[in-house]
């Protein structure tokens, strides 16, 4: 294969990659902000919109990993949060994949999201990924409307577009709300999540989206795909909180609240979302990935939660 160019190569999911990628002695282009001194393979694009000129970055390359991305925002301050979305996740992807196709790039593959499928599951009925798409926030609809623009982009070109949906993505040196979670658990903190036990929630190890990424890279069924991941393993919220309890080497302490009033306590705080993020479930049918693929998640949940919580656990987190 010749050149691969990873945008967001500086991000959670395109540092891990790259360095598979480097592993593998897989010629490799970095497209970053601003380059960094020292740092071989970089190559500076400036701000990501409709009019970022990539053609330095797509010299000599024959797939993309798109990773770059306006991302979820808990408290958004935009005037308008769907058009600033759609004018970094739709706008500048479609421009960057129309001058991909014109530099002959052979694949392109995207990261979408879950919420694309929709927000929730009831339990034991998962998403799959033929289900028809239900975005409901600003993020999720720019995320569809980009693997719209790419699909149709690709039957014009022939570029073989894959679109790959995960879940919330874990492993070391993760941010926000796990590593939240994570300081808690490490500090001891009792937690009211204890009869948080009867729904599911579909997570992705960083090591196993990374596998998934390459596999799509190559796979000749890939092209013209759009595959869900996951661990292949749901987990409660409690068991969830529980298996990372015993990968910290710390007891779990789990308060075990009715949910009813976790409810009423997330409404009275103008955060019902969060109610639906610890108790609801979310779980992801896998099937098509697998079948179509012959791929499975080579690491199992409890060995990457070991690897999510090593560096808690050898440097401490404050």
């Amino acid at each position: 294969m010749r050149t691969i160019l990873v945008t967001g190569a500086t991000g959670f999911v395109g540092k891990a990659l790259c360095a598979r990628l480097a592993s593998a002695n897989l010629p490799l282009v970095q497209a970053v902000r601003r380059a960094r001194s020292g740092i071989a393979g970089e190559i500076a694009v400036g701000d990501l919109d409709a009019g970022t000129d990539w053609r330095v970055a797509l010299a000599g390359c024959e797939a993309v990993v798109h990773l770059a991305a306006r991302v979820h925002v808990m408290r958004d301050m935009a005037a308008d949060p769907l058009a600033e979305f759609r004018r970094i996740n739709v706008e500048a992807t479609l421009s960057l994949a129309r001058q991909a196709a014109d530099a002959g790039v052979r694949r392109f593959v995207m990261v979408s999201s879950a919420k694309v499928n929709g927000e929730s599951t009831d339990l034991g009925h998962p998403f799959t990924a033929h289900d028809i798409p239900a975005p409901q926030d600003a993020y999720a609809i720019s995320k569809y409307e980009a693997e719209q623009g790419l699909r149709a982009l690709a039957g014009k070109t022939g570029m073989e577009v894959v679109i790959v949906r995960p879940p919330l993505v874990y492993g070391p040196d993760v941010k926000a709300n796990f590593a939240t979670m994570l300081r808690w658990l490490a500090r001891g903190i009792p937690l009211p999540l204890g009869s948080v036990t009867h729904n599911r929630r579909s997570l992705v190890s960083i090591d196993n989206l990374v596998d998934l990424l390459m596999t799509c890279l190559y796979h000749p069924s890939a092209a013209g795909q759009t595959f869900l991941a996951s661990d292949d393993e749901d987990l409660s919220t409690a068991e969830l909180l529980r298996r990372l309890s015993a990968a910290l080497g710390r007891p779990s302490r789990l308060v075990p609240i009715p949910e009813s009033w976790l409810l009423l306590g997330a409404h009275l705080a103008g955060k019902p979302g969060i109610y639906q993020r610890l108790c609801g479930s979310l779980q992801l049918d896998i099937t098509h990935t697998r079948e179509r693929l012959g791929w499975k998640p080579p690491f199992s949940v409890d060995e990457s939660l070991w690897r999510a919580t090593h560096e808690v656990k050898t440097r401490g987190m404050d």
